[in-house]
């Protein structure tokens, strides 16, 4: 029997065992994510936390992450066919990218310019698992932490072995991946994966070849971790362009006349190393130092364009533990810094901006009582711009600005099934550099984004039945978006600049929980609730485009046989306002069902799984404008999936 999918996301509230299915260890629930070796576990973290498994992944066949994170955790995912884009708390689509800190293994993956982090370049296959938090995280991540983050975490590898796959679907789908993993002796191993997905995906003129290649060295001794690892992603794609919302009812497949040879090529190369050790058992020490570059070329609007961009980022903490009479504390100190540069060349633009940026940070878990933790900390940030535009800043112009973040939470453990949760929390959001090269005349430099999270949670965790309950509100100030009525910069190519926004607000709930019916059927359900709206200016009480009030899932998983597993899922999103639709005067775009179902296979070694997404073929929109542009989402897709374990 398999362990409930959603055991794992509540055993963020409370310690405890499953009964029906192997127990919830205290291992299972350690996250990355919480940067700290002494309280890393999710019941001692004061936030909404959910921990998407290897099994989880497993269970639902899903074969990419949209499909796997859609309504999980709240995320709402917007898509213009280029690639999916996540946002938590109640984002537009344009702002999730940049609202939402995406994680790989600890990586930022979010980008220096306004492009969304590449999150098809990542196969299914080659995840361990996903670590959500939905909620700010302005102390421990700073910058752009300000809906959640998703870490992402890939396979290790620390036993002799390895996995092949090979997928196999609709749209002329084709994937691939396979990883192996050495013990050379008792102190290093060494891991190496390697995987390809391409797919001519719903639309004309929108195929997409990505591969991905990584090698890991890792080292263990006593109280000495260490690794090196470097990777290669590339990314190819077609664009499939805007449809006009009669092109999109009549064929939504069809790719947009204008610009039919658009595209991208990216090639992301990275190298990291860490290092962690143990000074005594109550201090340690950890470095991190990455390094990546970025280089692409494509066309858009008919015009050829390159870009190249490069990242060196490194970071020490130091984390000390220490006894009290009601109990363990810990406290974090770290620092962080980066350097960055992006060009952008086109028929229209010649950018090259640089950021350098840095941080320090602070954190105390600290006991009151033997069942009551006080969770504190703050971050201060720093960033400098170095903007060069042809047309907007012919002369360098140099920008600089500052911010902090601060946390006060409170985590409550009642009994051993059940446990409440209390959390303050600012965040903030630097501009990009490429939102600071295009502002209205005599705007020099945007503001940092700023907000305030306050948020509770309750759960309950027992033998076959799990429950939890979150509720937050989100306030933001100076909020970065681009405002097409804004006067465009002196030189400007379009209409509109980036802006410094009127105040919003954004209230929700999040429910959810599952049910074992009989020791062969798990029950599950998720409702998310969130009323975004602008607090102030000329739209006050208007809802934010593109944020759908109402949310949910609910999904079956039903043991067969010891073989045999079936898995169905439906997947709600409502209503919401097309994406830039601020003043609400456009028609809602109408609420859809997503229906999805996977049949699972598995004996000794071998392993297949039947994958359906959208059962249905609902035509729904991944994204729509207030332009009138539309961008359709998938139909139906099956995938066929072999795994070989070895």
């Amino acid at each position: 029997m398999n362990r409930s999918i959603l055991a794992i996301a509540v055993a963020s509230l409370l310690p405890s065992t499953y009964s029906f299915a192997q127990d919830v260890s205290v291992q299972e629930t350690m996250v990355v994510l919480a940067k700290s070796t002494f309280n890393n576990s999710i019941e001692d973290i004061p936030a909404n936390v959910t921990v998407i498994t290897s099994e989880d992944i497993a269970v639902s066949g899903a074969k990419n992450l949209a499909s796997l994170l859609r309504a999980r955790a709240g995320i709402q995912v917007s898509d213009t066919n280029s690639g999916p884009v996540f946002s938590l708390r109640g984002f537009t689509g344009a702002q999730g990218a940049h609202n939402t800190l995406i994680l790989v293994d600890g990586r930022r993956l979010n980008k220096q310019d306004l492009s969304s982090p590449q999150l098809s370049s990542l196969l299914i296959s080659q995840i361990e698992r996903v670590e959500v938090l939905s909620g700010s995280a302005g102390v421990l991540y700073g910058d752009q932490a300000v809906g959640g983050v998703i870490n992402i975490i890939t396979k290790s590898g620390h036993q002799d072995g390895g996995n092949a796959s090979l997928s196999l679907g609709s749209f002329d789908s084709v994937a691939g991946s396979v990883d192996v993993s050495k013990r050379i002796n008792e102190q290093w191993g060494a891991f190496f994966s390697a995987s390809q997905d391409n797919s001519d995906n719903y639309r004309d003129h929108n195929k997409r070849e990505t591969g991905v290649l990584l090698g890991r060295l890792n080292y263990e001794q006593e109280n000495t971790e260490f690794f090196a690892e470097a990777s290669y992603y590339d990314n190819n794609r077609e664009y499939a362009g805007s449809l006009t919302e009669e092109q999109y009812k009549q064929d939504p497949t069809q790719a947009s006349s204008p610009n039919p040879t658009d595209y991208s090529h990216d090639i992301t190369k990275a190298l990291r190393v860490g290092y962690e050790r143990y000074l005594s058992e109550e201090w340690i020490i950890g470095t991190d130092v990455i390094y990546d570059t970025t280089s692409g070329s494509g066309s858009s609007w008919g015009s050829s364009t390159t870009s190249k961009s490069k990242q060196l980022f490194g970071a020490v903490n130091i984390e000390n533990q220490f006894e009290t009479q009601a109990g363990q504390g810990s406290a974090l100190i770290g620092v962080e810094g980066a350097v960055r540069d992006h060009s952008y060349q086109s028929s229209f633009i010649n950018r090259d901006n640089e950021q350098n940026s840095y941080s320090l940070y602070g954190q105390l878990n600290y006991p009151l009582t033997t069942n009551l933790t006080l969770a504190t900390g703050v971050r201060y940030s720093s960033v400098e711009d170095e903007l060069y535009d042809v047309n907007t800043y012919p002369r360098a112009e140099k920008l600089s600005e500052s911010q902090d973040a601060y946390e006060l939470g409170l985590n409550y453990k009642i009994n051993e099934s059940q446990r409440v949760y209390l959390r303050g929390e600012t965040n903030f959001r630097f501009a990009k550099i490429d939102e600071q090269a295009y502002t209205s005349p005599g705007v020099l430099g945007l503001k940092p984004q700023t907000g305030k999270s306050i948020e509770a949670g309750w759960g309950i965790l027992e033998n076959v039945y799990s429950l939890k309950v979150d509720v937050f509100n989100l306030q933001l100030e100076d909020e970065i978006v681009f405002d097409s009525s804004a006067p465009k910069p002196v030189g400007g190519f379009f209409a509109g600049a980036n802006v410094n926004a009127d105040e919003s607000e954004r209230n929700g709930i999040s429910v959810s929980g599952d049910i074992y019916a009989t020791e062969e059927l798990l029950l599950g359900i998720e409702y998310n609730l969130v009323d975004a709206e602008f607090s102030n200016g000329a739209n006050k009480g208007k809802k934010l485009p593109w944020v759908a009030r109402n949310t949910g899932r609910a999904f079956a998983s039903y043991d067969i046989s010891y073989d045999w597993q079936l898995f169905v899922e439906g997947v709600y999103t409502g209503t919401r306002y097309k994406d830039g639709d601020t003043s609400n005067s456009l028609d809602k775009l109408p609420a859809y069902w997503l229906g999805n179902i996977a049949l699972n296979f598995t004996q000794d070694v071998w392993s297949a799984s039947l994958r359906v997404d959208n059962a249905f073929d609902e035509k729904y929109a991944a994204n729509a404008n207030n332009w009138g542009a539309y961008f359709p989402g998938d139909g139906r897709k099956v995938v066929l999936t072999g795994t070989y374990q070895f």
